[in-house]
């Protein structure tokens, strides 16, 4: 994928959100490698926390981010599965403004190449609302590699050609 170089490297505030009912931050690999990712790519991992699988907890999480001005990005783990606690997808829906369809296509697509029909399982997810990104990945670190490294790592890079969600940010709150 093209890295156009005369363009200028725009770094993103990106707040991870661990969603499990077991992690805290000694466990909690797949925050881990998120954060280690985003600041290697040169962004800034602005905050990072754990919340159990309880959609209001989750939402209300969200919210606060949106709401957060610095807060340019929001990348989630874990809760997209199908069991009765997975609710992550669900909390997404009470505050995403536009859903970006394509990420979670992409996601499935990438990720039917390594874990075949297992991938049906994730209801791994993007969106829009306030004017940030939200992510929703699936809890394993696998799929957390997968999603940054294939996917988000290109797209949240301003230099990104033919486009990226970067050059996009000034306009996501046109009406």
């Amino acid at each position: 994928m093209p890295i156009d170089p005369d363009r200028r490297f725009i770094p993103v505030n990106i707040a991870v959100l661990t969603v499990s009912d077991t992690r805290d931050m000694a466990s909690d690999r797949s925050g881990e490698t998120l954060q280690a990712r985003i600041e290697a790519a040169g962004h800034i991992c602005i905050a990072r926390e754990i919340l159990r699988d309880e959609a209001d907890l989750i939402a209300g999480k969200l919210r606060a981010w949106i709401a957060d001005p610095q807060v340019d990005c929001v990348i989630t783990t874990g809760g997209t599965g199908i069991t009765g606690r997975d609710v992550t997808p669900e909390a997404f829906s009470r505050v995403m403004e536009k859903e970006i369809p394509g990420f979670g296509e992409l996601f499935r697509m990438l990720s039917f190449q390594k874990i075949g029909t297992s991938t049906m399982q994730s209801r791994a997810i993007g969106g829009v609302a306030g004017g940030t990104y939200l992510f929703a990945l699936p809890g394993s670190t696998g799929a957390c590699k997968d999603a940054w490294d294939d996917i988000l790592v290109w797209q949240l890079d301003a230099r990104h050609r033919p486009c990226n969600l970067v050059e996009l940010m000034p306009r996501l709150m046109e009406k």
